[in-house]
């Protein structure tokens, strides 16, 4: 009963999550800022690693500044590796999408080979991921990317810009 009770805390925080990202979808990015803000400071540093990988993930998109949009980018990675494995909530077909959002992080600030490191990882993460709409749109967002890269590398021009990718 007191495990039910457990899952039962931990789904409303990520249904909590999910309200804040519709929230976010439907162009109120400040608002959905503040919030996961809130839900940041409730969670803890300490809190439940999916819990923490899912709202960084989710707070990085709401940043302005591309340094800041790394940092929770590099939260959510840290907290999804917390996972411990067999854990039936870790999901490994979240790191490709995560690797490839620091990915191009490093590319808006113009940090060619920590990109190319992350991406790479992004690639070889993805072998983890079905043959679905979501392993598609990872697998082909890795693709532009490699491709951005090797148009706009050094001496190619630039500045680089890609589309990110994220979980639904």
């Amino acid at each position: 009963m007191a495990e039910r009770r457990e899952q039962t805390a931990l789904d409303e925080v990520l249904t909590r999550i999910g309200q804040v990202v519709m929230l976010h979808h439907a162009g109120d990015r400040e608002e959905a800022r503040s919030r996961f803000l809130d839900l940041w400071t409730e969670i803890g540093e300490d809190g439940d690693p999916l819990h923490r990988c899912t709202l960084a993930h989710y707070l990085a998109d709401t940043q302005d500044d591309p340094a800041d949009e790394l940092a929770w980018d590099l939260r959510a990675l840290t907290a999804a590796r917390e996972l411990p494995d067999g854990d039936p909530r870790g999901v490994p077909g979240f790191f490709p999408s995560l690797h490839l959002n620091l990915a191009a992080d490093y590319v808006k600030l113009g940090r060619t080979e920590a990109a190319r490191t992350h991406l790479d990882q992004a690639r070889t993460a993805a072998d983890a991921l079905a043959d679905d709409g979501y392993g598609e749109g990872v697998r082909a967002a890795i693709g532009r990317l490699e491709l951005r890269l090797e148009k706009d590398g050094p001496g190619n021009g630039g500045p680089w810009g890609p589309p990110r990718q994220r979980p639904s």
